[in-house]
């Protein structure tokens, strides 16, 4: 199989995946608008913090790139106020599709810190256009070598502490939750990357993914990674983790995060807490891996974290392919959206996020390195790794 990607970038299009689709439909649509992407976001057609970050800042190089190419020239490029304005107006917009993930408003400041340097540079129009251009492209392109050093950082970390316990350092088991791999992300994986880090260096003996209900993220995106990658693994309903950590030696739960509070305080998909929860009843270390953008020194804790709640229809819907497969005219196999729920309930409680505090932490690793708590504290110095 092919290397799978979120975003991919050719000939001037800008494309996405279509993860509603995945795993049995892989559909690429093309980003043309401001307005495409902020729906592709909102609508969760691309998702995973680093990912979406991405894409902002890629729509927003190729809508200057085409305003650059126009005839007649947009009226924003006509001077420097006119442009600040309008890109100042399309990064408000987009860091509105979706609040809890840090990732997409780290890239729209750094896009608003660019644009105001190069204003203060004096630079004519045009050329503040191509700053902007070369700034958000290089956004999408850390990601990939940050996400294999913190894979790295944090592998290495949980080998160590194995060995240091008496344990060999190998046959390693690691559950994790959501999806939080190349499709999250623009190449290789956050947590995701940590367990392909260990398989790639013989250290895996089995990884273990949440479904990662309601949208199962897990058994959609994870369950199609890691049969990509040929990983071993195996699928768990949310609520068999108990019984995981009961009956299986689980070496460490890793984790994605959507925003990381000053505290250590840990924003990411609904049923993280859960896991951190039973992990901390079986002594089993819980991993947060994120790069040093989703860390949100202005929020002290995770109290400061806004929660998305996302549409209760959401939560009542189930998508699939047909069972027994059935194709289309074109060889595809046909999908279907189906309600599980009686129609008409009159309440559905369905937030995207939850929030694992930092007592339940056992390690934040980023780029930069691990950050573990001081001996008889609760909460993380996240300053060493930021």
């Amino acid at each position: 199989m092919p290397a799978l990607t979120s975003i991919r970038t050719s000939e001037g299009k800008l494309e996405i995946v279509n993860q509603l689709l995945l795993p049995h439909t892989t559909e690429f649509i093309e980003i043309k608008t401001i307005d495409d992407a902020f729906d592709a976001i909102k609508s969760m057609k691309i998702r995973g913090a680093p990912a979406i970050a991405s894409l902002a800042a890629l729509a927003v190089a190729d809508h200057l790139s085409r305003g650059l190419q126009s005839t007649p020239s947009p009226d924003y490029l006509g001077d420097t106020d006119a442009l600040k304005q309008h890109v100042e107006s399309i990064l408000s917009y987009l860091f509105t599709a979706r609040p809890t993930a840090v990732n997409l408003g780290a890239a729209t400041r750094r896009l608003s810190k660019a644009l105001q340097a190069s204003v203060d540079a004096g630079k004519d129009p045009r050329a503040i256009a191509q700053d902007l251009i070369i700034e958000a492209k290089q956004i999408d392109a850390e990601d990939v070598g940050r996400n294999r050093q913190m894979s790295r950082w944090g592998g290495d970390w949980l080998v160590d502490r194995v060995k240091s316990r008496g344990g060999s350092g190998s046959n390693l088991n690691v559950m994790t939750v959501c999806n939080t791999g190349s499709l999250a992300t623009s190449g290789y994986g956050t947590a995701l990357g940590l367990i392909t880090y260990l398989h790639e260096t013989g250290k895996l003996q089995r990884a273990f993914y949440t479904q990662s209900t309601p949208y199962h993220q897990g058994s959609r995106l994870t369950a199609y990674e890691l049969q990509t990658l040929n990983i071993p693994s195996a699928m768990l309903c949310d609520s068999m983790v108990g019984s995981l950590f009961q009956h299986h030696d689980i070496h460490a739960v890793a984790v994605g995060a959507d925003r990381i509070a000053r505290n250590g305080d840990t924003a990411n998909k609904i049923g993280t807490y859960n896991a951190a929860v039973l992990a901390a009843r079986h002594n089993i270390p819980f991993i947060v891996v994120a790069p040093v953008s989703t860390v949100d020194l202005d929020v002290a804790d995770g109290n400061g974290i806004p929660i998305e709640q996302r549409p209760a229809i959401e939560a009542c819907l189930v998508r699939g392919a047909l069972y027994p497969t059935t194709l289309d005219a074109n060889g595809a196999k046909q999908q279907a959206t189906v309600m599980v729920t009686p129609e008409g309930l009159d309440g559905v409680y369905n937030p995207s996020f939850d929030v694992t505090p930092a007592s339940l932490i056992t390690a934040i690793v980023t780029e930069k390195g691990v950050a573990v708590k001081k001996e008889g504290e609760d909460v993380f110095d996240l300053t060493p790794i930021v």
